[in-house]
């Protein structure tokens, strides 16, 4: 995953430096020299997420992180502070700022690579969900939230930790904002209590004797009731190799041992305060957009949806130089499907096929209901390359099984036939898009229906985006 990082340093090796290694694994790095400038950069074309210095003069990085976090523009940019201060109350003070993180000179390249792409990956889900409230506010349908609105109080956590002293600390250092904090020294009954409550966070120790606690990670975000639970793992000081792996499996954050109370209740406090947020955007977004933009019979958005969304997705794009991807997928011979089985089996295929493709992408795509037989897919980020890869893998799990019908009557074995386009030099409208994959959609039905057709096969390429 790429991203587009801001460096921020008054000192022009530390800038250099930084520059170089992130250029070798293929970030996007934008540079400032201050405080000020920092700001009027990510400000002007807000960054993925900011890498910042703490002594710098005039302006220091406290300042600046309280500043872009006060600010709506860039408030949801994660800002990872990184300094040759190593004292914990310095630590704190930037957690309290606001940073996502505090990491000490010199940094481990591997570490910091992870945490990079761990927070921007964050940053893409939060930002899918605030795209989709702001299409649905184009109808007047939702509501603004603001983190700054949300509390860190009284939350409900899970410590996951097999030293009951330890655990004990923990809980006590939590109440001081008043949380229902909950023990449990055994791994193996995570999972269901887990999936029974609603917890604000969960704390998992990886340094655990009788549980692999970074197994125990990977199976709390596969399972559905606990996949967008924020995760604070606690590791040993040193241990790199851990810590990246936790932050590849989807984990938030991350204590190192021995713990600091107060950097505990301050990464809790983030966390809970950014979960409620979330879950007040996925909740506000849910239940204005279901009356008017949910298509009833399958659940999926709708082509109203689905248009705008293209729109405000592609108008990112350009703001970040990024590219989106579309699919546009048909089923083939569904008419044949409806005369057969009758169009109440119609719907329930419609329904098993809207279901092969949501559970086939990734979580901030976007897949819709076109009209009829046909869907589309909105993927960010997506090259041509990734979009025609994903309509291959598509295509292979619509068609990988039958579909039996509730009633019954049969078993209905169906194919789809995909085209896949993505914006670039050629293409770079939502209109063009939209035409360039559903002629790459009717070449695959043209060329016998069960395959993919891209944007590539189209001669010439740019025929159908101009026409």
């Amino acid at each position: 995953m790429s991203a587009r990082v801001l460096v921020v340093d008054d000192l022009l090796p530390n800038v250099k430096l930084l520059e170089a290694r992130l250029t070798a694994e293929y970030f996007n790095v934008v540079t400032a020299f201050s405080g000020p400038e920092a700001i009027e950069s990510a400000t002007s074309n807000p960054p993925d997420i900011v890498l910042l210095d703490v002594m710098m003069p005039g302006m220091d990085g406290f300042e600046v992180c309280r500043r872009l976090k006060a600010d709506p523009r860039t408030r949801h940019v994660p800002v990872v502070m990184v300094t040759a201060l190593s004292d914990m109350e310095d630590r704190v003070r930037g957690l309290e700022a606001g940073a996502d993180d505090f990491l000490t000179k010199p940094v481990n390249d591997v570490a910091l690579f992870a945490r990079i792409r761990s927070l921007v990956r964050l940053k893409l889900l939060a930002d899918e969900w605030r795209l989709r409230m702001s299409t649905g506010a184009q109808f007047g349908m939702t509501d603004a939230a603001d983190p700054a609105d949300e509390t860190a109080e009284e939350a409900r956590i899970l410590v996951v930790e097999e030293s009951a002293p330890m655990a004990e600390r923990i809980a006590r250092a939590l109440e001081v904002d008043r949380h229902t904090v909950e023990i449990l020294g055994d791994g193996a009954a995570v999972l269901g209590r887990a999936a029974e409550a609603n917890f604000d966070l969960i704390v998992v120790s990886l340094l655990m004797r009788h549980t692999d606690g970074l197994r125990l990670c990977a199976a709390l975000r596969s399972q559905d009731k606990t996949r967008h639970v924020p995760i604070l793992v606690l590791v040993e000081d040193g241990d790199h190799e851990r810590l990246v792996r936790a932050l590849d499996l989807g984990v938030n954050d991350y204590l190192v041992r021995p713990i600091d109370r107060n950097e505990l209740i301050a990464r809790v406090r983030t966390q809970v305060r950014r979960r409620r947020y979330q879950e007040k955007l996925r909740a506000n977004y849910e239940r204005s957009m279901s009356l008017a933009l949910i298509d009833p019979v399958t659940g999926l958005y709708n082509r109203r949806y689905a248009t705008s969304h293209l729109a405000t997705q592609i108008e990112q794009a350009h703001a970040g130089r990024r590219s989106i991807g579309l699919l546009m997928v048909d089923i083939d011979n569904f008419k044949r499907i409806n005369d057969t089985y009758g169009h109440v089996a119609g719907d329930e295929v419609l329904r098993a096929v809207a279901n092969r493709l949501s559970s086939h992408v990734r979580g901030f795509d976007t897949v819709a209901r076109w009209g009829g037989e046909e869907f589309v897919v909105i993927m960010p980020e997506a090259t041509q390359e990734i979009a025609n890869n994903v309509a291959e893998r598509l295509r292979r799990k619509v068609a990988g099984g039958p579909i039996v019908l509730s009633d019954g009557t049969g078993e209905v074995l169906v194919t789809v036939s995909i085209g896949a386009a993505a914006t670039g030099p050629v293409v770079d409208t939502a209109d063009g898009l939209i035409r360039v994959a559903d002629a790459a959609m009717y070449l695959a039905k043209r060329s016998g229906r069960n395959r993919v057709a891209t944007a590539d096969d189209l001669s010439p390429p740019s025929a159908a985006a101009n026409s």
